[in-house]
């Protein structure tokens, strides 16, 4: 099959392009390791890539190679279409499905909600240990969040007052507890929950960590009210 992207592309893909809803969930759904590689392999390829051929590329069943490659479409990273060129149709069926990488990037906001620290944590995660993403991005948010944490220590800001600054609503409670009654990445952990709040436990284990904040640890939460984390003291 001959099929060369071309801005005249209509002529020769029906294209169903899916708009990012939200950029964050563009590059969580980069952690998967599968699904990064077909994401990466199509990005190389100078045509529309059908799904036999993305799973014959990885080595990977065909099924498997569709799942992804459809939820790439999904997150707006990738469009899919029908090669209507004839060229490589098997029989006189439908024409093959065919996806190419979409032309709009990831760029990332900066709402009221701190996404842009999750998005830097993932971005991160995936480009320096692309292997094992998930537990990167633990350690790069725990890291993160030591150096956020020494910066508000040496600016004399008091930890309520620097959770508060990250958008957690702090109230603080008897017995050094802090509940934290906002979640500043509430949308993000409504889609990719366990994802999400680990990444939030590593960030706010590492403020306390940069902030000498010896008497106190953060501990996760298993209800979705506020948020999934809080200050307590270490008995």
């Amino acid at each position: 099959m001959v099929l060369r992207l071309r801005p005249n592309i209509k002529s020769v893909l029906w294209c169903n392009l899916t708009a990012v809803r939200n950029d964050w969930d563009a590059i969580a759904g980069l952690v998967d390791g599968t699904r990064r590689r077909l994401y990466d392999h199509l990005r190389l390829q100078p045509r529309p890539v059908s799904r036999e051929e993305a799973a014959d590329a990885l080595q990977i069943s065909r099924s498997l190679a569709a799942f992804h490659l459809d939820k790439l479409v999904e997150l707006g990273l990738v469009i899919a279409g029908r090669d209507r060129s004839g060229e490589g149709r098997r029989g006189r069926g439908r024409p093959p499905k065919v996806y190419a990488p979409a032309v709009a990037g990831v760029s990332v906001s900066v709402p009221e909600q701190r996404y842009e620290v999750l998005a830097e944590i993932l971005a991160s995660a995936v480009t320096e240990d692309p292997e094992r993403a998930d537990l990167a991005a633990r350690e790069i948010a725990e890291a993160t969040g030591r150096r956020i944490g020494a910066e508000g220590a040496d600016g004399g800001r008091g930890l309520p007052e620097a959770l508060e600054d990250l958008g957690y609503r702090p109230r603080v409670l008897a017995e050094g507890r802090i509940r934290l009654e906002n979640c500043p990445f509430r949308e993000s952990a409504v889609r990719h929950r366990s994802l999400v709040c680990a990444l939030n436990h590593a960030f706010l284990t590492g403020v306390l960590d940069g902030r000498a904040a010896g008497d106190v640890q953060a501990r996760a939460l298993s209800h979705d009210l506020g948020c999934c984390v809080e200050v307590v003291a270490k008995s």
